[in-house]
């Protein structure tokens, strides 16, 4: 990513398409071994180049890995100190993660906007809409963040349910990889221009997919 990443802001600065090819091939090679890793409703994503917020729900750190052998270029939102850590904070930043204090007000206007304008210059975004990892793996309620970017810009939102990953590695245990399978569904796209209405449509789809 290093040696490529000058090349990457010159003609590719807001998908960063080279960055999570590294990424995808990262997380295949660290997860795919050892995690049998199940696909539903593939063909629900949105193409390559169309802007989407993509939305599901939180269990596991091992969510984002999974999330990455979909293939797609989209920025996730992180807590600034995950950035601190060695080789997997230093990849997030090249990858264009947007960093989010928790608790802070302006952080998150901040973060809202400007995954508003990475989508009007043609990025996706993702949200884990509970905005925390799920303790117990039930689904926790949504905050309305992402479904007021999707509403402001006019873009779907794609809902995407995680099955397995809290199992393999629980909240507290990034240290333990427990054998098992997941599996990720992507749900048709939702579009809308009323975040409340969009927030209750998201949630409750992802529910089905998990239960």
């Amino acid at each position: 990513m290093l040696l490529e990443h000058p090349l990457v802001l010159m003609f590719d600065r807001y998908r960063r398409k080279a960055h999570y090819l590294v990424a995808r091939t990262w997380a295949f090679l660290t997860v795919a071994p050892f995690v049998k890793i199940e696909y539903e409703g593939l063909e629900n994503l949105p193409p390559t180049d169309t802007p989407a917020v993509y939305v599901s729900n939180h269990q596991s750190f091992l969510d984002i890995y999974a999330l990455l052998t979909l293939g797609k270029c989209f920025k996730f939102i992180s807590k600034t100190s995950v950035f601190l850590y060695p080789i997997i904070g230093w990849a997030m930043f090249l990858l264009g993660v947007i960093p989010l204090k928790r608790m802070d007000s302006k952080s998150q206007f901040d973060c809202l906007k400007q995954c508003m304008s990475l989508i009007k210059k043609g990025a996706s975004v993702f949200f884990f809409p509970e905005g925390t990892r799920s303790k117990d793996g039930k689904l926790g309620p949504f905050k309305k963040g992402a479904f007021s970017v999707a509403a402001k810009t006019g873009v779907p939102i794609v809902p995407i349910s995680l099955i397995g990953t809290g199992d393999i590695m629980p909240p507290g245990f990034e240290g333990r990889l427990n054998p098992g399978s997941m599996k990720i569904i992507v749900h048709p796209s939702i579009v809308g221009n009323n975040p409340d209405t969009l927030c209750s449509e998201a949630r409750t789809v992802i529910a089905s997919g998990l239960n």
